[in-house]
């Protein structure tokens, strides 16, 4: 990617602060030209897209990378609702499942969601985020 082409733009939701900072520093070292921000729960990021979407949707990030166990609205009643409302009816948004559970049926329900890209384990590392990028 040159300087001059428009940022990867990534919507990290996850309610563990510390893990965003992480996160967020090797996204940065993995992908030069990005935009990230964080929401702490799904309610927030489903706020904050529909705010997007009604601004313009070609706004709308690149890539979601969704934890499963937050409070308020985790991350299988986030997708529900993106869903329901039809949030990215075009379908720009990658959605990654970003989770440090290992239970196959987590696995599997997210691979049942066709929004779903891939479900990546954490801890993130900057392999796994080119890796995931490359999509």
């Amino acid at each position: 990617m040159n300087a001059d082409s428009k940022p990867v733009s990534i919507l990290l939701i996850d309610d563990d602060e510390i893990n965003n900072f992480i996160s967020i520093k090797l996204i940065k070292k993995a992908i030069e030209n990005t935009e990230i921000s964080a929401c702490l729960n799904g309610r927030f990021a489903i706020d904050e897209l529909l705010q997007i979407q009604k601004r313009d949707p070609n706004e709308l990030p690149d890539f979601i990378l969704l934890d499963i166990n937050m409070p308020i609205m985790n991350g299988w009643e986030f997708l529900d609702e993106y869903r329901r409302l039809n949030i990215d009816p075009a379908g720009k948004s990658k959605i990654f499942i970003i989770s440090s559970s290992v239970f196959s049926n987590d696995i599997n329900k997210a691979k049942s969601y066709p929004l779903v890209k891939n479900f990546i384990s954490k801890p993130l590392s900057v392999e796994k985020i080119k890796e995931m990028f490359a999509l």
